[in-house]
């Protein structure tokens, strides 16, 4: 019997000691991680735009309500929306936002996905388009 506990033990410490933290690794599990999106920031679609951050963050999340995709997670400390491209197809986008001034926000949107980054930004960009400051 005490072998089995063990084994189990050391089991698990393996399991929990793998190359991300527990945290992360209970989010994979259950299909909410974020760290693919935030990995892949670096290749994000990026605009700014002449709102605040709020009226932002606002307008972004009717859009994506209105064009039919699934926010699973939303990060404040990271000022990050992780959305499904839509109900049925769990392509994972992530949109960050960053507040340039009190009047700008910049939008990036990142995916592993060429297919989920485009489409969301089309629609986003599309919503916002009234508001794109040329300024870079």
């Amino acid at each position: 019997m005490k072998m089995i506990r063990l084994f189990l033990f050391l089991l698990i410490c393996c399991i929990l000691s793998g190359c991300c933290g527990p945290k992360e690794a209970i989010k994979g599990f259950c299909g909410i991680s974020t760290k693919v999106l935030e990995d892949k920031r670096k290749d994000a679609v990026a605009r700014d735009f002449s709102l605040d951050f709020d009226t932002t963050r606002t307008k972004i999340r009717e859009v994506l309500t209105k064009e039919g995709s699934y926010i699973y997670s939303e990060d404040l400390s990271l000022n990050l929306i992780a959305v499904f491209v839509s109900e049925t197809d769990a392509t994972p986008v992530g949109i960050f936002l960053t507040a340039l001034d009190v009047d700008n926000t910049r939008v990036e949107i990142s995916s592993p996905s060429t297919y989920g980054k485009e489409t969301i930004a089309k629609n986003i960009f599309g919503a916002l388009k009234g508001t794109l400051n040329e300024k870079k």
